[in-house]
Protein backbone atom coordinates (compact mmCIF):
# COMPACT_ATOMS: atom_id res chain seq x y z
CA UNK A 1 0.00 0.00 0.00
CA UNK A 2 1.39 3.52 -0.76
CA UNK A 3 2.46 6.41 1.54
CA UNK A 4 -0.83 7.58 3.56
CA UNK A 5 -1.58 11.19 3.92
CA UNK A 6 -3.76 12.84 6.17
CA UNK A 7 -6.53 15.28 5.40
CA UNK A 8 -10.00 16.38 6.15
CA UNK A 9 -12.55 15.07 3.72
CA UNK A 10 -14.56 17.93 2.16
CA UNK A 11 -15.77 18.29 -1.51
CA UNK A 12 -13.47 20.96 -1.55
CA UNK A 13 -10.50 18.97 -1.13
CA UNK A 14 -11.30 15.65 -2.90
CA UNK A 15 -12.10 17.39 -6.10
CA UNK A 16 -8.47 19.20 -5.85
CA UNK A 17 -6.44 15.99 -4.62
CA UNK A 18 -3.42 15.69 -7.58
CA UNK A 19 -3.90 12.62 -9.92
CA UNK A 20 -0.27 10.28 -9.29
CA UNK A 21 1.67 9.45 -12.62
CA UNK A 22 1.30 5.79 -11.70
CA UNK A 23 0.34 3.80 -8.93
CA UNK A 24 -2.38 5.09 -6.65
CA UNK A 25 -2.22 7.59 -3.71
CA UNK A 26 -4.22 6.89 -0.89
CA UNK A 27 -5.84 9.38 1.78
CA UNK A 28 -7.07 9.12 5.41
CA UNK A 29 -9.83 10.84 6.73
CA UNK A 30 -9.04 13.09 9.73
CA UNK A 31 -12.62 13.32 10.88
CA UNK A 32 -13.59 9.27 10.27
CA UNK A 33 -9.32 7.75 10.37
CA UNK A 34 -11.40 4.35 9.28
CA UNK A 35 -12.18 5.77 5.92
CA UNK A 36 -9.65 6.07 3.27
CA UNK A 37 -9.98 7.05 -0.35
CA UNK A 38 -7.43 6.05 -2.77
CA UNK A 39 -6.61 7.88 -6.52
CA UNK A 40 -5.28 5.80 -9.56
CA UNK A 41 -3.59 7.81 -12.26
CA UNK A 42 -6.64 7.83 -14.22
CA UNK A 43 -7.94 9.60 -11.83
CA UNK A 44 -10.39 7.50 -10.47
CA UNK A 45 -11.23 7.71 -6.56
CA UNK A 46 -12.66 5.24 -4.49
CA UNK A 47 -13.77 5.19 -0.97
CA UNK A 48 -12.44 1.81 1.38
CA UNK A 49 -11.96 1.06 4.65
CA UNK A 50 -8.84 -1.20 5.40
CA UNK A 51 -9.06 -3.57 8.52
CA UNK A 52 -7.55 -6.63 10.36
CA UNK A 53 -9.96 -9.32 9.48
CA UNK A 54 -9.41 -12.92 10.82
CA UNK A 55 -5.80 -12.13 10.85
CA UNK A 56 -5.88 -11.05 7.62
CA UNK A 57 -5.11 -7.24 6.39
CA UNK A 58 -8.47 -6.68 3.94
CA UNK A 59 -9.22 -3.82 1.80
CA UNK A 60 -13.05 -3.44 2.12
CA UNK A 61 -14.26 -1.07 -0.97
CA UNK A 62 -17.65 0.96 -0.42
CA UNK A 63 -17.33 2.56 -3.84
CA UNK A 64 -16.47 6.02 -5.63
CA UNK A 65 -16.31 9.57 -5.18
CA UNK A 66 -18.33 11.55 -5.96
CA UNK A 67 -21.24 8.59 -6.85
CA UNK A 68 -20.78 7.97 -2.64
CA UNK A 69 -20.83 11.47 -1.02
CA UNK A 70 -18.42 11.82 1.81
CA UNK A 71 -21.73 11.56 4.33
CA UNK A 72 -22.82 8.55 2.81
CA UNK A 73 -19.02 7.19 3.11
CA UNK A 74 -18.27 7.87 6.41
CA UNK A 75 -21.95 6.27 7.52
CA UNK A 76 -20.92 3.39 5.59
CA UNK A 77 -17.21 2.85 7.10
CA UNK A 78 -18.85 3.13 10.67
CA UNK A 79 -21.34 -0.01 9.53
CA UNK A 80 -18.44 -2.13 8.07
CA UNK A 81 -16.63 -1.69 11.13
CA UNK A 82 -19.09 -2.94 13.17
CA UNK A 83 -19.56 -5.97 11.66
CA UNK A 84 -15.48 -5.98 11.83
CA UNK A 85 -15.96 -5.85 15.56
CA UNK A 86 -18.57 -8.78 15.69
CA UNK A 87 -15.57 -11.15 14.26
CA UNK A 88 -17.26 -11.18 10.99
CA UNK A 89 -15.83 -10.23 7.49
CA UNK A 90 -17.55 -7.50 5.28
CA UNK A 91 -17.05 -8.91 2.07
CA UNK A 92 -18.45 -12.41 3.15
CA UNK A 93 -21.70 -10.65 4.86
CA UNK A 94 -22.50 -8.81 1.75
CA UNK A 95 -22.13 -11.69 -0.45
CA UNK A 96 -24.40 -13.81 2.31
CA UNK A 97 -26.52 -10.82 1.90
CA UNK A 98 -26.41 -10.75 -2.23
CA UNK A 99 -27.54 -14.78 -1.86
CA UNK A 100 -30.37 -14.28 0.82
CA UNK A 101 -31.97 -11.30 -1.62
CA UNK A 102 -31.61 -13.68 -4.54
CA UNK A 103 -34.38 -14.10 -6.55
CA UNK A 104 -35.76 -17.46 -7.38
CA UNK A 105 -35.52 -16.03 -11.70
CA UNK A 106 -31.36 -15.24 -10.46
CA UNK A 107 -30.89 -18.60 -8.96
CA UNK A 108 -32.62 -20.52 -11.76
CA UNK A 109 -30.44 -18.97 -14.64
CA UNK A 110 -27.00 -19.17 -12.58
CA UNK A 111 -28.56 -23.32 -12.02
CA UNK A 112 -28.49 -23.51 -15.62
CA UNK A 113 -25.34 -21.84 -16.57
CA UNK A 114 -23.56 -23.40 -13.50
CA UNK A 115 -24.69 -27.17 -12.96
CA UNK A 116 -27.50 -28.29 -15.34
CA UNK A 117 -25.92 -27.40 -18.27
CA UNK A 118 -22.42 -28.67 -17.64
CA UNK A 119 -23.67 -31.76 -15.73
CA UNK A 120 -27.56 -33.00 -16.25
CA UNK A 121 -28.21 -34.79 -19.86
CA UNK A 122 -31.78 -33.75 -19.49
CA UNK A 123 -30.92 -29.85 -18.81
CA UNK A 124 -33.40 -29.05 -21.60
CA UNK A 125 -36.20 -30.35 -19.54
CA UNK A 126 -35.05 -28.54 -16.41
CA UNK A 127 -35.31 -25.31 -18.29
CA UNK A 128 -38.26 -26.18 -20.03
CA UNK A 129 -40.09 -27.42 -17.13
CA UNK A 130 -39.26 -24.81 -14.82
CA UNK A 131 -40.27 -21.97 -17.28
CA UNK A 132 -43.98 -23.84 -17.97
CA UNK A 133 -44.68 -24.35 -14.47
CA UNK A 134 -43.01 -21.67 -12.00
CA UNK A 135 -42.01 -19.08 -13.78
CA UNK A 136 -44.44 -17.07 -12.19
CA UNK A 137 -41.86 -17.03 -9.69
CA UNK A 138 -38.92 -16.05 -10.93
CA UNK A 139 -39.49 -12.12 -9.53
CA UNK A 140 -39.94 -13.57 -6.17
CA UNK A 141 -36.54 -14.03 -3.52
CA UNK A 142 -35.82 -17.71 -2.76
CA UNK A 143 -36.70 -17.15 1.28
CA UNK A 144 -40.22 -16.20 0.07
CA UNK A 145 -40.79 -19.60 -1.59
CA UNK A 146 -42.65 -21.40 1.49
CA UNK A 147 -43.55 -25.04 1.27
CA UNK A 148 -47.30 -24.49 1.23
CA UNK A 149 -46.26 -22.75 -1.77
CA UNK A 150 -44.78 -25.81 -3.14
CA UNK A 151 -47.44 -27.82 -2.13
CA UNK A 152 -50.41 -25.77 -3.73
CA UNK A 153 -48.30 -25.83 -7.15
CA UNK A 154 -47.96 -29.96 -7.03
CA UNK A 155 -51.29 -30.23 -6.31
CA UNK A 156 -52.87 -27.71 -9.21
CA UNK A 157 -49.50 -29.29 -11.05
CA UNK A 158 -51.21 -33.15 -10.31
CA UNK A 159 -54.79 -32.11 -11.23
CA UNK A 160 -53.99 -30.17 -14.72
CA UNK A 161 -51.21 -31.90 -16.20
CA UNK A 162 -50.68 -35.40 -14.59
CA UNK A 163 -49.23 -36.54 -10.99
CA UNK A 164 -46.03 -37.79 -12.68
CA UNK A 165 -45.74 -34.20 -14.16
CA UNK A 166 -46.43 -32.92 -10.69
CA UNK A 167 -43.84 -34.94 -8.89
CA UNK A 168 -40.99 -34.65 -11.66
CA UNK A 169 -41.39 -30.67 -10.77
CA UNK A 170 -40.93 -31.06 -7.20
CA UNK A 171 -37.74 -33.19 -7.79
CA UNK A 172 -36.56 -30.26 -10.23
CA UNK A 173 -37.32 -27.66 -7.32
CA UNK A 174 -35.56 -29.58 -4.78
CA UNK A 175 -32.41 -29.69 -6.92
CA UNK A 176 -32.57 -26.08 -7.56
CA UNK A 177 -33.19 -25.17 -3.69
CA UNK A 178 -30.32 -27.46 -2.80
CA UNK A 179 -28.07 -26.70 -5.57
CA UNK A 180 -29.13 -22.54 -3.58
CA UNK A 181 -27.85 -23.61 -0.14
CA UNK A 182 -24.62 -25.24 -1.63
CA UNK A 183 -23.44 -22.06 -3.10
CA UNK A 184 -24.50 -19.99 -0.21
CA UNK A 185 -27.49 -19.15 0.36
CA UNK A 186 -28.98 -19.55 4.26
CA UNK A 187 -32.40 -20.85 3.82
CA UNK A 188 -33.97 -24.45 3.77
CA UNK A 189 -35.18 -26.13 1.19
CA UNK A 190 -38.90 -25.86 1.20
CA UNK A 191 -39.45 -29.33 -0.82
CA UNK A 192 -38.40 -31.15 1.92
CA UNK A 193 -41.19 -33.37 3.30
CA UNK A 194 -43.33 -32.64 0.87
CA UNK A 195 -45.91 -35.91 0.13
CA UNK A 196 -45.54 -37.29 -3.75
CA UNK A 197 -48.36 -38.61 -5.59
CA UNK A 198 -48.29 -42.29 -5.98
CA UNK A 199 -47.54 -42.94 -9.58
CA UNK A 200 -48.37 -45.85 -11.21
CA UNK A 201 -45.66 -48.09 -13.65
CA UNK A 202 -46.41 -47.07 -16.83
CA UNK A 203 -46.96 -49.82 -19.37
CA UNK A 204 -49.05 -48.33 -22.38
CA UNK A 205 -47.52 -49.62 -25.87
CA UNK A 206 -48.64 -49.84 -29.54
CA UNK A 207 -51.21 -53.17 -29.36
CA UNK A 208 -50.82 -55.56 -31.58
CA UNK A 209 -54.56 -54.69 -33.20
CA UNK A 210 -53.66 -50.93 -33.42
CA UNK A 211 -50.20 -51.03 -34.64
CA UNK A 212 -51.98 -51.48 -38.02
CA UNK A 213 -53.52 -48.30 -38.16
CA UNK A 214 -50.57 -46.48 -36.14
CA UNK A 215 -48.28 -47.47 -39.44
CA UNK A 216 -50.93 -46.04 -41.59
CA UNK A 217 -51.59 -43.21 -40.05
CA UNK A 218 -47.14 -43.39 -40.11
CA UNK A 219 -46.65 -43.26 -43.65
CA UNK A 220 -49.41 -40.90 -44.35
CA UNK A 221 -47.53 -38.18 -42.55
CA UNK A 222 -46.68 -35.11 -44.59
CA UNK A 223 -43.02 -33.98 -43.17
CA UNK A 224 -41.01 -36.41 -44.37
CA UNK A 225 -38.45 -35.24 -41.21
CA UNK A 226 -40.72 -36.45 -38.66
CA UNK A 227 -41.99 -39.36 -40.47
CA UNK A 228 -38.62 -40.81 -40.74
CA UNK A 229 -37.92 -39.89 -36.82
CA UNK A 230 -41.08 -41.75 -35.98
CA UNK A 231 -40.40 -44.75 -37.82
CA UNK A 232 -35.83 -44.98 -36.74
CA UNK A 233 -38.04 -44.76 -33.04
CA UNK A 234 -40.25 -47.82 -34.24
CA UNK A 235 -37.56 -49.83 -35.47
CA UNK A 236 -34.81 -49.23 -33.05
CA UNK A 237 -36.02 -48.66 -29.74
CA UNK A 238 -33.69 -45.86 -28.97
CA UNK A 239 -34.66 -42.90 -26.24
CA UNK A 240 -36.01 -40.11 -28.14
CA UNK A 241 -33.20 -37.70 -27.36
CA UNK A 242 -30.03 -39.90 -28.52
CA UNK A 243 -32.49 -40.07 -31.81
CA UNK A 244 -33.31 -36.36 -32.09
CA UNK A 245 -29.42 -36.09 -31.50
CA UNK A 246 -28.33 -38.83 -34.14
CA UNK A 247 -25.15 -37.36 -36.20
CA UNK A 248 -23.87 -39.26 -39.16
CA UNK A 249 -20.32 -40.17 -37.25
CA UNK A 250 -22.17 -42.29 -35.11
CA UNK A 251 -23.46 -44.65 -38.13
CA UNK A 252 -21.82 -47.36 -39.72
CA UNK A 253 -23.81 -48.67 -42.60
CA UNK A 254 -21.27 -51.16 -43.84
CA UNK A 255 -22.07 -53.15 -40.75
CA UNK A 256 -25.17 -51.75 -40.18
CA UNK A 257 -24.72 -50.55 -36.60
CA UNK A 258 -25.47 -47.12 -34.77
CA UNK A 259 -22.94 -46.60 -32.11
CA UNK A 260 -24.43 -43.78 -29.34
CA UNK A 261 -21.26 -42.44 -27.31
CA UNK A 262 -23.37 -41.55 -24.34
CA UNK A 263 -26.52 -42.51 -23.20
CA UNK A 264 -28.76 -41.87 -20.12
CA UNK A 265 -26.76 -44.68 -18.26
CA UNK A 266 -23.31 -42.71 -18.87
CA UNK A 267 -21.99 -45.83 -20.80
CA UNK A 268 -21.66 -46.21 -24.91
CA UNK A 269 -24.53 -48.42 -26.47
CA UNK A 270 -23.99 -50.12 -30.55
CA UNK A 271 -27.54 -50.39 -31.92
CA UNK A 272 -28.05 -53.09 -34.90
CA UNK A 273 -30.03 -51.71 -37.73
CA UNK A 274 -32.47 -53.33 -39.03
CA UNK A 275 -33.25 -52.91 -42.87
CA UNK A 276 -36.15 -50.81 -42.59
CA UNK A 277 -33.86 -48.32 -40.43
CA UNK A 278 -31.14 -48.55 -42.65
CA UNK A 279 -33.19 -47.80 -45.49
CA UNK A 280 -34.30 -44.44 -43.97
CA UNK A 281 -31.28 -43.60 -42.80
CA UNK A 282 -29.52 -43.70 -46.25
CA UNK A 283 -32.28 -42.18 -48.49
CA UNK A 284 -31.60 -39.04 -46.04
CA UNK A 285 -28.25 -39.77 -46.16
CA UNK A 286 -28.39 -38.62 -50.05
CA UNK A 287 -29.89 -35.01 -49.03
CA UNK A 288 -29.87 -33.89 -45.77
CA UNK A 289 -26.40 -31.05 -45.20
CA UNK A 290 -26.37 -31.13 -41.91
CA UNK A 291 -24.23 -33.32 -39.33
CA UNK A 292 -27.47 -34.36 -37.59
CA UNK A 293 -29.72 -37.02 -39.36
CA UNK A 294 -32.95 -35.08 -38.18
CA UNK A 295 -31.97 -31.26 -38.18
CA UNK A 296 -34.07 -28.14 -37.66
CA UNK A 297 -35.06 -26.73 -40.85
CA UNK A 298 -34.90 -23.40 -39.94
CA UNK A 299 -31.37 -23.94 -38.03
CA UNK A 300 -29.87 -26.85 -39.52
CA UNK A 301 -26.78 -26.82 -37.03
CA UNK A 302 -29.32 -27.64 -34.53
CA UNK A 303 -31.12 -30.89 -33.79
CA UNK A 304 -34.91 -31.37 -34.07
CA UNK A 305 -36.70 -30.44 -30.78
CA UNK A 306 -39.43 -32.79 -29.75
CA UNK A 307 -42.19 -33.27 -32.15
CA UNK A 308 -45.24 -33.26 -29.83
CA UNK A 309 -47.20 -31.37 -32.66
CA UNK A 310 -46.77 -34.28 -35.49
CA UNK A 311 -46.88 -37.11 -32.70
CA UNK A 312 -50.71 -35.74 -32.22
CA UNK A 313 -51.09 -35.53 -35.54
CA UNK A 314 -50.42 -38.71 -36.52
CA UNK A 315 -52.31 -40.56 -33.05
CA UNK A 316 -55.37 -38.24 -34.10
CA UNK A 317 -55.49 -39.80 -38.02
CA UNK A 318 -54.11 -43.28 -36.46
CA UNK A 319 -57.93 -42.68 -34.42
CA UNK A 320 -59.69 -41.66 -37.05
CA UNK A 321 -58.99 -44.63 -39.11
CA UNK A 322 -59.47 -47.20 -35.97
CA UNK A 323 -63.18 -45.47 -35.82
CA UNK A 324 -63.68 -45.78 -39.39
CA UNK A 325 -63.12 -49.69 -39.33
CA UNK A 326 -66.00 -50.19 -36.65
CA UNK A 327 -69.23 -49.68 -38.35
CA UNK A 328 -71.43 -48.06 -35.40
CA UNK A 329 -68.94 -45.76 -35.22
CA UNK A 330 -68.70 -44.55 -38.72
CA UNK A 331 -72.76 -44.10 -38.35
CA UNK A 332 -71.84 -41.81 -35.08
CA UNK A 333 -69.43 -39.98 -36.58
CA UNK A 334 -71.31 -39.05 -39.64
CA UNK A 335 -74.40 -38.00 -37.21
CA UNK A 336 -71.90 -35.47 -35.19
CA UNK A 337 -69.21 -34.67 -38.09
CA UNK A 338 -72.15 -31.75 -39.15
CA UNK A 339 -71.77 -30.28 -36.23
CA UNK A 340 -68.26 -29.49 -36.80
CA UNK A 341 -66.99 -26.30 -38.89
CA UNK A 342 -65.82 -26.87 -42.61
CA UNK A 343 -61.92 -27.41 -41.51
CA UNK A 344 -60.87 -29.22 -37.71
CA UNK A 345 -57.50 -30.55 -37.50
CA UNK A 346 -57.60 -34.35 -37.28
CA UNK A 347 -56.69 -34.30 -33.13
CA UNK A 348 -59.52 -31.68 -32.55
CA UNK A 349 -61.69 -33.55 -34.61
CA UNK A 350 -60.94 -36.69 -32.12
CA UNK A 351 -61.24 -34.89 -29.30
CA UNK A 352 -64.78 -33.24 -30.33
CA UNK A 353 -66.08 -36.55 -31.37
CA UNK A 354 -64.76 -38.17 -27.71
CA UNK A 355 -66.96 -34.64 -25.93
CA UNK A 356 -69.44 -35.55 -28.13
CA UNK A 357 -69.61 -39.06 -27.63
CA UNK A 358 -69.74 -38.95 -23.65
CA UNK A 359 -72.68 -36.85 -24.37
CA UNK A 360 -74.57 -38.65 -26.28
CA UNK A 361 -73.46 -41.49 -23.98
CA UNK A 362 -71.95 -43.08 -27.08
CA UNK A 363 -69.47 -46.09 -26.85
CA UNK A 364 -66.03 -45.16 -28.85
CA UNK A 365 -63.63 -47.61 -29.32
CA UNK A 366 -60.19 -46.71 -27.28
CA UNK A 367 -58.47 -44.45 -29.26
CA UNK A 368 -53.91 -43.99 -29.71
CA UNK A 369 -54.06 -40.35 -28.44
CA UNK A 370 -52.70 -41.60 -24.98
CA UNK A 371 -49.73 -42.50 -26.36
CA UNK A 372 -46.73 -40.60 -25.45
CA UNK A 373 -43.57 -40.53 -27.67
CA UNK A 374 -41.53 -42.72 -25.02
CA UNK A 375 -44.03 -45.57 -25.33
CA UNK A 376 -42.50 -46.21 -28.86
CA UNK A 377 -39.55 -47.76 -26.72
CA UNK A 378 -41.99 -49.69 -24.48
CA UNK A 379 -43.59 -51.02 -27.71
CA UNK A 380 -40.25 -51.95 -29.31
CA UNK A 381 -39.76 -54.09 -26.05
CA UNK A 382 -43.05 -55.75 -25.77
CA UNK A 383 -42.98 -56.97 -29.12
CA UNK A 384 -39.59 -58.77 -28.40
CA UNK A 385 -41.06 -60.07 -25.46
CA UNK A 386 -44.38 -61.41 -27.98
CA UNK A 387 -42.20 -63.54 -29.89
CA UNK A 388 -40.37 -64.71 -27.23
CA UNK A 389 -37.20 -62.50 -27.18
CA UNK A 390 -36.03 -63.36 -23.53
CA UNK A 391 -35.31 -60.31 -21.04
CA UNK A 392 -31.42 -59.68 -20.82
CA UNK A 393 -31.44 -60.02 -24.90
CA UNK A 394 -34.02 -56.93 -24.51
CA UNK A 395 -32.22 -55.25 -22.01
CA UNK A 396 -28.86 -55.52 -24.04
CA UNK A 397 -31.30 -54.26 -26.97
CA UNK A 398 -32.53 -51.25 -24.91
CA UNK A 399 -29.44 -50.15 -22.86
CA UNK A 400 -30.51 -50.87 -19.97
CA UNK A 401 -28.01 -51.58 -17.37
CA UNK A 402 -30.14 -53.76 -14.93
CA UNK A 403 -32.75 -56.28 -15.21
CA UNK A 404 -34.55 -54.64 -13.01
CA UNK A 405 -35.18 -51.90 -15.45
CA UNK A 406 -36.13 -54.58 -18.10
CA UNK A 407 -38.66 -56.75 -15.73
CA UNK A 408 -41.64 -54.55 -16.56
CA UNK A 409 -41.95 -56.05 -20.04
CA UNK A 410 -42.23 -59.74 -18.45
CA UNK A 411 -46.03 -59.35 -17.34
CA UNK A 412 -46.46 -57.90 -20.89
CA UNK A 413 -46.72 -61.62 -22.71
CA UNK A 414 -48.99 -64.03 -20.48
CA UNK A 415 -48.92 -66.80 -23.26
CA UNK A 416 -46.47 -68.66 -20.55
CA UNK A 417 -48.61 -67.88 -17.83
CA UNK A 418 -51.68 -68.90 -19.66
CA UNK A 419 -50.70 -72.32 -20.55
CA UNK A 420 -49.57 -73.06 -16.87
CA UNK A 421 -52.64 -71.65 -15.87
CA UNK A 422 -54.34 -74.14 -18.44
CA UNK A 423 -51.86 -77.61 -17.50
CA UNK A 424 -52.62 -77.08 -13.51
CA UNK A 425 -56.62 -76.39 -14.13
CA UNK A 426 -56.89 -79.60 -16.24
CA UNK A 427 -54.45 -81.34 -13.33
CA UNK A 428 -57.51 -79.95 -10.65
CA UNK A 429 -60.33 -81.10 -13.28
CA UNK A 430 -58.97 -84.53 -13.81
CA UNK A 431 -58.20 -85.36 -10.23
CA UNK A 432 -61.86 -84.01 -9.76
CA UNK A 433 -63.39 -86.60 -12.05
CA UNK A 434 -64.84 -89.34 -10.33
CA UNK A 435 -63.24 -92.58 -10.82
CA UNK A 436 -65.06 -95.11 -13.93
CA UNK A 437 -67.85 -97.51 -13.02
Amino acid sequence: MSEVNRVHFTVTVLDKLEVPNNGIAVYKDIKAPSLRLYVTCNGIKTFFVRKRIKGRDKRVIIGQYPTYSIEQARKKANVLLGIIADRKDPLEEGQKEKQDNLTFGEHFKAYMERYSKLHKKSWEYDEREINRFVSDWFPRRLSDITKLDIELRHAKIGRESGKTQANTIVRRLSSIFNKAIYWGWSGTNPTKGIKKFKEKTRDRFILPNEMPYFIRALNEEENEDFKDYFTVLLLTGVRKTNTRKMNWDQLNFHLGEWKIPDTKNDEPLVIPLVSGALEVLKRRKTYVRSVWVFPQKENPKKPIADPKRPWKRILARATLHVWNNDELTVDFMQSQIKKFKSYYAEYTVVEKLKALAAKEGFNLPPSLTDLRIHDIRRTFGSYQVLTGTNLPVIGRSLGHKSLRSTEIYARLNLDPVRASVERATGMMLNIAEPPPG
